[in-house]
């Protein structure tokens, strides 16, 4: 299948500036561990980024350096003035845990739909946790994202999968009041009656969106001994 994998990553993160070249205890940087951990599913791997630091970081050759967008999604639009496939599947850079297996996974999904994506198991405390991205789902598709959602819904993990000739249209679809309250980008293909399939997945993991969980990550791994 014609399919690559992208990793929208800038430094200029709100609640965690340069968070993409933080190092963690293995002596990666962010950026790199998921960019390491993406090229283990054989796709054809892109960062697309704004920034030359992150280029520095992985390498010309595997990174796209674009302009400014106003989410992640809207920056692999960019990619697509680069590079051609069929399938795209999108890696937040920030979650460095993702595996193959998740990736393979949305991939499956991505079949049947225009665009996939990926939930897990949530405590009770992240269900009511107002920072936690919830997905309400009917075991087929997303039929809401929220982070205010509280005391319901599954875990929603970074990662969707495109149909190129969708992805291309994101541009032209329709922003509603929702979609910024809840800074959300997902939201707009359910607004703009667009299916996404969802697939459920192991996930044991940490997304790193502050320090305190970059902490948490270091706390989590100081110790392991299969950091690559």
């Amino acid at each position: 299948m014609n399919t690559a994998i992208t990793i929208p990553a800038r430094l200029a993160s709100t609640r965690f500036p340069n968070k993409m070249l933080a190092v963690l205890p293995n002596g990666v940087p962010v950026i790199k561990h998921v960019y390491n951990r993406c090229i283990e599913t054989g796709f054809d791997t892109f960062v697309v980024t704004p920034d030359k630091e992150i280029v520095d970081v992985i390498g010309k050759d595997n990174t796209l350096l674009v302009g400014e967008a106003e989410n992640g999604t809207a920056r692999c639009v960019l990619a697509t003035e680069y590079i051609n496939y069929t399938n795209f599947i999108n890696v937040q850079g920030d979650m460095p845990d993702i595996t193959a297996d998740i990736i393979h996974s949305v991939h499956d999904v991505l079949q049947d739909y225009k665009v996939a994506t990926a939930y897990t198991t949530m405590t009770d405390e992240q269900r009511n946790d107002p920072n936690s991205v919830k997905i309400v789902h009917n075991n087929k598709t997303a039929k809401w994202f929220g982070r205010g959602i509280t005391g319901y819904g599954d875990h929603h993990l970074g990662i969707y999968g495109y149909k190129g000739f969708v992805l291309n249209s994101y541009k032209d679809l329709t922003q509603y009041p929702e979609e910024d309250i809840e800074k959300l980008e997902q939201l707009r293909w359910i607004q703009n009656d667009i299916d996404i399939g969802v697939v459920k997945v192991d996930f044991n993991g940490i997304e790193i969106n502050t320090i305190s969980d970059l902490d948490k990550w270091a706390e989590m791994y100081a110790q392991a001994d299969n950091l690559v």
